[in-house]
C-alpha cells in the first residue's frame, strides 16, 4: 500500500489541475496492482510483470487525460 501511496501522491501533484482524485482500493488478491482511469486500464502488474515506474505512470496517465501537458524531466525522451 506505501507504493500506491507515494504514487498517487505523485500523480495528484503533478496533475493538480487536471486530476480531482485518487481512490486505493484494496485487493482481496495478493499481487493486485492495477492502475485505472475510469474504466480504462492503463497499468497491470500481472501483465507487464513488474511495477510501473513513476516516470512512466506520469506519461501513461498524461497521455490520457492531457496529451500535450509537459513533464518536465519526467517526459519521453525523443
Amino acid at each position: 500500500m506505501l507504493r500506491a501511496a507515494y504514487m498517487a501522491q505523485e500523480l495528484l501533484t503533478t496533475f493538480s489541475g487536471d486530476v480531482k482524485g485518487v481512490m486505493l482500493v484494496p485487493s482481496e488478491t495478493n499481487g493486485c496492482y492495477i492502475i485505472s482511469i475510469d474504466d480504462t486500464i492503463i497499468f497491470d502488474r500481472k501483465k507487464e510483470g513488474r511495477f510501473p515506474e513513476i516516470k512512466e505512470l506520469k506519461q501513461l496517465v498524461r497521455d490520457l487525460i492531457n496529451p500535450g501537458k509537459e513533464l518536465g524531466h519526467s517526459d519521453k525522451r525523443k
